[in-house]
């Protein structure tokens, strides 16, 4: 705000002050949601890694129980038995609220039955590869969940971070500026009006001595 926009006047000063009461008690705020939605990212961000880690040795474990189920039934069988398996339910995606900020929420809606007719004589190691990559389908949904919410987490902890610097190195300063000039302003005045006091008693006084001496 220029200089020449500000009224200097008690009433200006005092706003100001509760101005920059409350940009401070935003900044805090701010702050606090910052630290917040950090420890929010490295928890989202552990739980992220984690889970690849396990995905990798998931995916490794289904291989190998697809190798086992093709030596038992052979690759023609096995590929015979992966037509009758149901198709993967369709998958819904709802919001959820993580520190304030909607993330999707993934639901598999489960798995659909496996028709009776692909049940008959088959090997435990077929039914193993087939719960081996369920799990590992539940995974990467879980994985695909979190690193949108850690994405979206980190657009907001930048966010957050351009907010509250904002107020911390323009608004407050400012502020503080505008309360520096009104009470400079003030201080202007004061001697102005002293100086003019000075002024006026000291005319009387020559008034009063002129008197006398006539």
């Amino acid at each position: 705000m220029a200089s020449e926009e500000i009224r200097p006047t008690r009433l200006e000063l005092l706003r100001t002050r509760r101005r920059i009461v409350l940009a401070k008690k935003g900044l805090n705020l701010l702050k606090l949601k910052r630290s917040a939605l950090i420890a929010e990212f490295f928890q989202l961000s552990k739980e992220a890694l984690q889970l690849r880690g396990d995905l990798q040795a998931r995916i490794a474990r289904g291989y190998e129980a697809i190798r086992i189920a093709e030596m038992d039934v052979g690759p023609m069988r096995l590929e015979s038995i992966s037509l009758l398996l149901p198709a993967l339910a369709q998958v819904s995606v709802g919001t959820k609220n993580v520190m304030g900020v909607k993330t999707p929420r993934v639901n598999t809606g489960g798995y659909r039955p496996i028709p009776e007719t692909a049940l008959l004589h088959l090997p435990a190691s077929v039914y193993e590869s087939v719960r081996h990559f369920q799990a590992i389908y539940r995974i990467i949904l879980n994985i695909a969940e979190k690193e949108n919410a850690l994405r979206r987490l980190l657009k907001e902890i930048e966010k957050t971070k351009r907010r509250a610097s904002a107020i911390e190195n323009v608004l407050i300063p400012r502020l503080q500026g505008t309360v520096r000039y009104i009470k400079f302003r003030f201080d202007e005045l004061e001697r102005d009006a002293f100086s003019m006091l000075k002024t006026v008693k000291r005319k009387m006084e020559e008034a009063a001595e002129a008197d006398v001496a006539a």
